[in-house]
């Protein structure tokens, strides 16, 4: 097996606020002495893992399992992704609750249970069971959940408290996906923490780019007295050519799923790769309609150090002219960078790649030349089959 998998990637947001800073903006980076839009590496993984294309690719051909009597976490969990949240407490209190289980009672088992995965937070008056709030996010996997979903269970049959045996909730999340890929941390519980077998940088744009003010207005339908706006406002957005590099340890990501379950890796592998092709940051989306998939994508598989390209872009890109007179778009002049970058690099430190494989929508039909370093050009179906492969 080939054990790492990287993925360069380039998409185009037309105006948009794909990646909010603490007053509302879009997020920035200054590389090159050129300040650039930015999407965050968390913003990313949280957009694709959350996805409808990534939660069906996983389950694609997979029966899946009826929930059970007690459902604490939401109406159909995915047999395949954790859940991250500080609510474990209130969740269980209020399935005990519901039960008819006494008040004293439901907290007191709810915060010996909630505790495994976290210190609790204090109470507060004007914040209802915050004692049963985790501190921080705890990503709780499958294995976990339905573990805390038959002692809940068991503890309504028998109407007493848990004990310390059954309070031996933490798991190996050998079905956590999203675990397996993006890694968790438990401060208390170190030796269930999971190291990431997924990188993702920081997307940002290839060329220098503003952000820009929107002035907006909204008007009152039922006050006809007033001839102005009932509301106005600003915001800020942008817009760009985002390089996107994500590199897979694909050897780490089979570890993490338990090492003996291929077809489970296979499968976490295309739905990243869909993912990331076809899922745009959640960010403002009724507002701007930015949902996008990749122009390109350069899929290399080896076992050499990896290294991202996005040295190709220290120098932002800039159009030639505007294209009408056959000069190259800013597209086709990324393109060239990376694979030029690509190229050179193999040049110097000898190829990082034992196959490649890209996908161009600029140029589906793009002849391939004799021995080509950057292998064959396919579509989505045939990079993601590239990725999956031993």
């Amino acid at each position: 097996m080939s054990r790492f998998l990287q993925l360069h990637v380039l998409t185009t947001y037309p105006p948009a606020n794909l990646n909010r800073d603490d007053t509302g903006r879009p997020k920035t980076a200054l590389m090159g002495d050129a300040q650039r839009l930015r999407v965050s590496s968390q913003s990313r993984k949280r957009s694709w893992r959350t996805s409808d294309e990534f939660k069906s690719a996983l389950t694609k051909g997979q029966a899946v399992k009826s929930a059970p009597e007690v459902v604490l976490w939401e109406d159909a969990p995915h047999p395949h992704l954790g859940t991250r949240t500080k609510e474990a407490g209130v969740q269980v209190y209020n399935a005990l609750t519901a039960r008819g289980v006494k008040d004293k009672d439901a907290k007191a088992w709810s915060a010996s249970i909630a505790q495994q995965f976290g210190k609790l937070q204090k109470e507060k008056k004007d914040a209802p069971l915050n004692e049963l709030r985790i501190e921080q996010l705890s990503h709780l996997s499958p294995e976990e959940r339905a573990a805390v979903d038959a002692l809940v269970e068991t503890c309504i049959a028998r109407g007493s408290a848990p004990t310390d045996d059954e309070l031996e909730l933490l798991r190996a999340p050998l079905a956590a996906v999203d675990i397996a890929m993006f890694g968790r941390m438990l401060a208390d519980s170190p030796a269930h923490n999971v190291e990431a077998a997924v990188q993702v940088a920081h997307a940002i744009t290839v060329h220098e780019a503003a952000v820009e003010d929107d002035y907006f207005s909204a008007v009152d339908d039922l006050n006809r007295e007033d001839k102005g706006a009932g509301h106005i406002g600003e915001r800020g957005f942008g817009a760009g050519l985002f390089y996107q590099y994500v590199c897979v340890n694909r050897e780490l990501l089979a570890a993490n799923l338990g090492g003996d379950n291929a077809e489970l890796a296979k499968r976490s592998i295309g739905a990243l790769v869909h993912a990331i092709t076809k899922v745009s940051p959640t960010g403002m989306q009724n507002s701007h309609g930015s949902r996008a998939y990749a122009s390109y994508v350069l899929a290399e598989k080896g076992n050499q150090q990896p290294r991202s390209l996005v040295q190709a872009f220290l120098k932002p890109v800039r159009p030639r002219d505007d294209g009408r007179n056959g000069g190259d778009d800013m597209l086709a002049l990324a393109v060239a960078a990376v694979e030029k970058r690509c190229t050179n690099f193999d040049k110097v430190y000898g190829a990082c790649a034992d196959g490649r494989r890209r996908i161009d929508v600029e140029d589906p039909q793009r002849p391939i030349e004799p021995n080509d370093p950057l292998g064959a050009i396919g579509n989505l179906d045939d990079l993601v089959a590239f990725a999956q492969q031993d």
